[in-house]
């Protein structure tokens, strides 16, 4: 019953956006332009390893930044979050959002490193390291985007404050990203296990957990 509610939520976020495709199509012409800039002003080619690979994820964060945060942006705007409280509990909703944001972002991902790679003709050095920026990187742009977004859904300005919330918690998460993605494509990486690997797990987990405990009082209060 829980699975089918929380599918239920995500079906509904999906027929939205294809109705719309305003998000993909947001999302696919930011990457696109800002990777264009990148390779033709700062000429990321012939950067140094490390802002090379720091560079993507903030053109990554900034993308997610765009259209993650109208997961539940759009039920205020259309009057239909009362209906959701009404009808369906806290964990269903945002299991559901998360879900929703959890296959953006991996999409976000996919296109900018594909598109970032062919550009600037990378390759895949290191495969578990390729994995897990790729599994965890889009686990914690998810659960901190839908976090932040239920909690300014019912302010003013929702973007502004969206934003301003959201950057000071990627900082970190970034730099590690960014670490794990120079392992990836140029250093390599020897075994499956470093501090690298543990900081990221450790910031996936917290965020989610506490998204998860957190979404409870947001819910009860709006």
């Amino acid at each position: 019953m829980l699975i089918r509610q929380i599918l239920s939520v995500l079906e509904k976020d999906l027929r939205v956006e294809f109705r719309s495709k305003y998000a993909l199509n947001m999302v696919s012409a930011f990457i696109v332009a800002a990777l264009l800039l990148i390779l033709f002003t700062l000429r990321a080619q012939e950067l140094q390893p490390t802002p090379k690979s720091g560079l993507i994820w903030i053109v990554v964060l900034f993308a997610s930044l765009t259209v993650l945060g109208r997961s539940f942006t759009i039920e205020s705007d259309k009057g239909t979050f009362r209906t959701l409280q009404i009808y369906s509990n806290a964990t269903t909703i945002y299991l559901g959002k998360y879900l929703y944001n959890l296959g953006f972002s991996l999409l976000i991902y996919l296109l900018s490193f594909s598109l970032y790679g062919f550009l600037i003709k990378w390759s895949i050095i290191s495969y578990p390291a390729f994995l897990y920026i790729m599994v965890f990187g889009t686990m914690g742009l998810s659960s901190v985007c839908t976090l932040i977004a239920a909690i300014v859904s019912q302010a003013d300005r929702q973007g502004a404050i969206f934003s301003v919330l959201s950057i000071p918690l990627f900082i970190p998460f970034i730099l590690l990203l960014s670490r794990l993605t120079k392992k990836a494509f140029m250093d390599g990486m020897t075994g499956w296990w470093n501090s690298e690997v543990a900081a990221l797990i450790g910031f996936v987990g917290v965020t989610s957990v506490a998204g998860w405990l957190l979404f409870d009082f947001i819910w009860e209060e709006d």
